[in-house]
């Protein structure tokens, strides 16, 4: 059942980071959706599947650990990076944002330095 609620959770996040990449106005909010809601989604389902493994089949899986582990670790720096090269390369900022952080000004306009 434990397992269940665990693996349900980690698809209704995937499902909440399906609507926020949809619904959200930027590429920075975007990335913030995909990288955030996705990567622990995923990371529910793994350790889902890593327990299920373990309790109901007897069988400890190292290769669900390293996917859990390669998961956490890539898929917010992977997500930062896309971010830094969009702002890099001139995408503006939606025009409600009121602060660039990379920027410091306060401003609606996104400069690009």
């Amino acid at each position: 059942m434990i397992i269940g609620i665990i693996v349900f959770l980690g698809s209704v996040l995937s499902l909440i980071s399906a609507i926020g990449l949809v619904r959200l106005p930027d590429i920075y909010t975007r990335s913030h959706a995909a990288t955030k809601s996705a990567t622990l989604s995923v990371l529910c389902i793994l350790f889902g599947l890593f327990l299920f493994f373990t309790v109901i089949k007897d069988y400890v899986s190292a290769r669900i650990l390293l996917g859990i582990v390669f998961v956490f670790i890539t898929a917010p720096v992977g997500g930062h990076l896309i971010s830094r090269a969009a702002y890099h390369s001139g995408v503006s900022l939606w025009e409600s944002s009121i602060h660039d952080e990379l920027n410091g000004k306060k401003d609606k306009q996104h400069t690009s330095s």
